[in-house]
């Protein structure tokens, strides 16, 4: 994922102009519960003004020629091209799956086994750990958070840890698979790391999601709560069939990759085609209550982080073009180890999102071995957990407890969070060393 102008326009008057528009974009990104923006509106203004500026330099000031910049324009949207149509179809099958009332039919069960505050608080957070290798961190969290609202509504600190654990435990079962995060998925598309390779980071993930979470529950009581009846919940019908297709999905992807070596978006193309037979068979039952249509699961996709990632890879790549990448990884990885840079690296994901942190890092194209790639991929997806605003699950989290969770009570706990994060790059060292 490298460019090739080489302007180094950094401290030109338009170099600094590009930076700032992209500082400016990230700031209304920072402060969206607020202004009410939707991200994706600044980074693809940014974006294109970005560009708009790049090109100019190049063409005016450095002699390029048409068929370069394109060449370069088109590089950046295969990166995102590729990206969509991944995402796509992963946020195609989970809102099938909410749909078919999979999720709810996970969270009503949970409600009713009669669990007590810690031995919920132990469930989901191991069930947002392992189901969030297949499935997004914002939908587990939502849907684990689900459960505990329901179940913790006359325990607040129960509510309170609950949610840390969920954030935490999303945010490191993403890590070891590529379907798990946005970054991984990155890192695996680029070629760093092959499927399996990820695999060697579940143990570091473990520690970082176990070690906060056993401090967690020595404040958590062990009374039972009184769960609130509801009507039974039924599965829809095709339920189950949606979801092993979607493991089929994820296998077929995988096969594309390793032994094809197809980009892993034609095989979740299939799935999605498989999808949409299932649609066609659904919607020719008589039952009314089973009809089903995959392209309303296709229009309430993401499309507004769909978007956010098109500005985020145009803002990166253009500023890589100008020579910012570049300064970047010399005053980083040049002047720190590649261990202490990398450990860096996820700090700023807890501040910035750790798409475009990762993005960058793909840039830089720093000379690291596989344990170091693995590093920064460990530290950018469970970096995010240091702060409730450090990822998508926390965000999301805080708006759905209705003040019961805040950014203060997230940081309450910073410390032992800490201790999870240096906890799991110790032990994933320890593992490569031997």
């Amino acid at each position: 994922m490298q460019g090739n102008l080489n302007l180094y326009e950094t401290n030109s008057l338009v170099g600094w102009v590009c930076l700032g528009l992209f500082i400016l974009a990230y700031l209304f990104v920072a402060t969206e519960e607020i202004t009410r923006i939707r991200k994706s509106k600044p980074v693809i203004l940014a974006s294109c003004i970005i560009w708009f500026l790049v090109a100019e330099v190049a063409v005016n000031d450095h002699g390029f020629t048409k068929e370069q910049i394109n060449v370069l324009i088109k590089h950046d949207l295969m990166d995102f091209s590729e990206l969509l149509l991944f995402l796509l179809v992963s946020m195609t099958y989970t809102n099938a799956l909410v749909e078919r009332n999979v999720f709810e039919k996970i969270r009503y069960t949970l409600i009713y086994w009669g669990l007590n505050y810690r031995q919920l608080f132990w469930l989901t957070g191991f069930i947002a750990f392992f189901l969030s290798t297949v499935a997004n961190n914002l939908t587990t969290a939502m849907v684990m958070g689900a459960v505990v609202l329901a179940c913790g509504k006359d325990n607040v600190e129960f509510i309170k840890l609950s949610f840390i654990n969920i954030v935490i435990a999303a945010n490191a079962g993403g890590v070891f698979s590529p379907f798990g995060d946005v970054t991984t998925l990155m890192v695996w598309q680029d070629g760093v790391v092959d499927f399996t390779g990820f695999f060697v980071l579940f143990l570091p993930a473990l520690v970082n999601f176990v070690v906060p979470a056993v401090v967690f529950s020595f404040f958590i009581p062990p009374a039972c709560p009184v769960a609130k009846m509801e009507k039974p919940v039924k599965l829809k019908k095709g339920a189950l069939v949606i979801t092993l297709l979607f493991f089929v999905t994820i296998a077929i992807s995988v096969i594309c990759e390793e032994v094809l070596y197809i980009p892993p978006f034609m095989g979740m193309m299939m799935g999605l085609a498989l999808l949409m037979f299932v649609s066609y068979w659904l919607k020719r039952t008589k039952k009314e209550e089973s009809s089903y249509d995959v392209f309303t699961n296709v229009r309430d996709s993401e499309w507004d982080t769909l978007l956010f990632f098109y500005g985020i890879i145009f803002c990166i790549g253009g500023l890589n073009e100008l020579g910012y990448l570049q300064l970047a990884s010399d005053a980083i990885y040049n002047n720190l180890s590649f261990t202490w840079a990398n450990v860096l690296i996820g700090a700023l994901s807890a501040v910035i999102d750790n798409i475009p942190v990762m993005l960058s890092v793909l840039e830089m194209q720093p000379p690291m071995d596989l344990t170091q790639w693995l590093l920064v991929t460990l530290t950018a997806g469970v970096g995010g957990s240091l702060l409730s605003i450090g990822s998508a699950a926390g965000v999301a989290l805080m708006g759905q407890s209705k003040g019961l969770y805040t950014f203060l009570d997230h940081l309450k706990w910073l410390p032992v969070i800490v201790l999870g994060y240096g906890a799991s790059i110790y032990v994933h060292l320890l593992i490569s060393a031997g």
